[in-house]
């Protein structure tokens, strides 16, 4: 049985006259008879009772049958519209990971928009460290990621997507809350509160670099894997922080961002993949960066 079968049927059917049918399938009505002929002769039973040669009824099969090729009908051609769409990027499922600190300005608007332009992909979230990120591309857990190099794996593809200044978190009481910007020299006394190191090796050397800058190390008092628990604990008065500019987006009662004198490292972001994983998905989404962060 062939598709065509069915489409055929579903004319006289509908006609229940085989000229009709044929004037509407745009054929000679004896190939269209000879074709439900070999359609009943598959099926082993008669689909039509014919009046005349040309008008006919349907029997009880063909009845059963014509709802039955409806839904067949109707299967295919969902099945084509989502092979289509699928195939366009405009469906699936997409695997993210991303580091905390770009939740404060770039990803909210990215996600945004991508959910705009495709609602029917199905973004999957993950939270992840930069490290993490590079392992969970290698083991395909996920396809696409939001990180800050450098990276360990130089076979990944990565596009650089922000750059922003390192600024520092303290209490508004702070008596160098006063000050528009603040030296890096005048935290030599004060307490630290930082992320233990393996969670962003680059970020915390940055910090660290920065510090070396005013001729110190920093104290580090209280250490916090998320940078809102780090400035939570800013709030409650148990340090200060050195934190990326985008942190600003992140409020807190009680506490203030002030800039630094010194030109401050760096801290980069960047969206990375793999090529030999690209989907039609996976394209469209880094476009939607491409647009967002341009």
């Amino acid at each position: 049985m062939e598709l065509r079968h069915l489409r055929y049927f579903i004319a006289v059917a509908e006609e229940l006259h085989f000229s009709r049918a044929a004037e509407r399938l745009h054929i000679a009505q004896p190939p269209l008879s000879q074709q439900i002929q070999q359609l009943e002769t598959e099926l082993g039973v008669e689909l039509f009772h014919r009046k005349t040669k040309r008008q006919v009824q349907l029997t009880e099969a063909g009845q059963v049958f014509l709802q039955e090729a409806y839904q067949l009908l109707a299967q295919l051609e969902k099945a084509i519209e989502l092979t289509q769409k699928t195939g366009k990027g405009e469906r699936g499922q997409l695997q993210v990971g991303f580091t905390s600190l770009v939740t404060y300005d770039l990803l909210p608007v990215i996600l945004r928009r991508f959910r705009e332009q495709f609602p029917e992909v199905k973004l999957v979230l993950q939270e992840l460290t930069t490290t993490q990120q590079e392992q969970a591309l290698f083991n395909r857990r996920i396809h696409v990621g939001f990180a800050h190099p450098p990276l360990e794996d130089n076979t990944l593809n990565q596009q650089y997507i922000q750059q922003e200044a390192l600024i520092v978190a303290l209490l508004e009481t702070h008596f160098l809350a006063k000050q528009e910007r603040i030296s890096v020299r005048s935290l030599l006394d004060e307490n630290f509160i930082m992320f233990p190191r393996h969670l962003g090796p680059g970020l915390y050397d940055q910090i660290l670099s920065l510090c070396q800058q005013g001729n110190f190390s920093p104290k580090v008092t209280q250490e916090a894997i998320q940078m809102q628990t780090i400035i939570g604990l800013v709030s409650a008065g148990m340090g200060i922080a050195i934190v990326p500019s985008s942190l600003q987006n992140l409020q807190r009662s009680g506490v203030v961002y002030r800039a630094l004198e010194e030109k401050t490292p760096l801290v980069e972001t960047a969206v990375v993949w793999r090529e030999e994983e690209m989907t039609p998905v996976l394209g469209e989404f880094l476009q939607v960066v491409r647009s967002v962060c341009d």
